[in-house]
């Protein structure tokens, strides 16, 4: 999966490839006709609520892709959001799905990232980055 460059479309096109759901059940779910589903396919970008729908269809996080592109590709480091006040609800654990942690753990291993630049870029816990190498790296 590739978090820096996602195209959504294509991802439900593959997920709905691999859950095997009937095109008929599709168009009733949305209401719409087969041309419209296809035209979803083709689609890099989908609004919230129609992700929103597919995501129960497929019964799967489709939003989640978007929230492990933050957390590996997200521009403001840890340092610099420690000072700013928000209003807004702070997450204090981040989610790290076996792909992000597949991704980190190859970028160590082929030696494009140190285990100090990994924790320090992806703002991942020395402990966790540790706990992964060894239960991954076997």
């Amino acid at each position: 999966m590739d978090f820096k460059n996602i195209n959504i479309g294509a991802l439900i096109k593959e997920t709905v490839a691999q859950s095997g759901i009937n095109m008929s059940r599709i168009c009733s779910f949305f209401k719409c006709s087969e041309e419209e589903v296809i035209s979803m396919y083709n689609e890099e970008n989908l609004d919230t609520s129609t992700l929103l729908r597919w995501s129960k269809l497929l019964e799967y996080d489709f939003f989640r892709v978007y929230s492990q592109h933050l957390i590996l590709y997200s521009l403001l480091k840890k340092e610099q959001n420690k000072n700013i006040k928000s209003q807004l609800p702070q997450f204090r654990k981040n989610i790290y799905t076996k792909e992000m942690i597949d991704f980190i753990l190859e970028k160590i291993t082929k030696g494009e990232k140190t285990r100090s630049e990994a924790i320090k870029d992806y703002g991942v816990p020395k402990a966790t980055l540790y706990k992964w190498v060894k239960k991954y790296n076997n």
